[in-house]
């Protein structure tokens, strides 16, 4: 069997991963990664990957989401 990647270490986290990791709502994260141009955002098809540090980056310069 597999062992499981740490999120911590993850580079790219899917939607149920990013929001346990960074406290924000699925539903949150699915507004703010909707935009073309999100540059914290990775299509794999139709599945939506958070890039990890990008979006780690993008929360220390913000005031609100």
């Amino acid at each position: 069997m597999a062992e499981k990647v740490p999120v911590w270490e993850k580079v790219n986290l899917n939607l149920e991963e990013a929001a346990a990791y960074f406290g924000i709502g699925v539903n949150k994260l699915r507004e703010m990664t909707s935009d073309e141009a999100c540059p914290y955002v990775l299509w794999n098809g139709s599945k939506r990957l958070i890039k990890r540090k990008a979006l780690e980056r993008y929360l220390e310069q913000s005031y609100s989401i």
